[in-house]
């Protein structure tokens, strides 16, 4: 198992990205680490902002680079990707519960909230359809504290 480190907020961090990577078979390069090292400390990132950083940390790096990286990562099971309505596609690393997010209406900000109904999916449909549900995504939309004031 890779090291892990406890959060801020108690929960388990996401493991070393260097053993993460090694561990769902990805090499592990320069961008690759960058990408979630930027993550663990700046969630809910675009893919701009994420090119942005990563640039400043190593130089010429390629938007498609990041792409790559960001859906490798992904598909992978290391980043999750949300995509709120209205906004552009967020990454975050925290990947091993159930959770939901709060995001302001106005600028985008968001933000993690625990589920409070336990594991997934923690809501179910009036009818499934045929279906096997084995997820419920939650956003709720409002505006944080400085869009209010503002």
């Amino acid at each position: 198992m890779a090291p892990t480190t406890a959060s801020p907020q108690g929960r388990e961090a996401a493991p070393d990205p260097r053993e993460a990577l090694r561990g769902v078979g990805l090499r592990v390069t320069a961008p690759r680490l960058a990408v979630l090292n930027w993550l663990a400390d700046h969630p809910h990132s675009t893919t701009e902002q994420v090119a942005t950083a990563v640039r400043r940390q190593l130089g010429v790096v390629s938007t498609q680079a990041v792409y790559d990286v960001l859906r490798a990562c992904t598909d992978h099971g290391l980043l999750r990707r949300i995509e709120p309505a209205g906004h552009p596609a967020r990454f975050e690393t925290r990947t091993g519960d159930n959770h939901h997010h709060l995001v302001c209406r106005q600028c985008g900000r968001t933000v993690d909230v625990d589920c409070v109904h336990g594991a997934a999916p923690c809501l179910e449909p009036s009818d499934v359809a045929g279906f096997t549900v084995d997820e419920a995504e939650v956003v709720f939309w409002g505006l944080c504290a400085p869009c209010s004031a503002s």
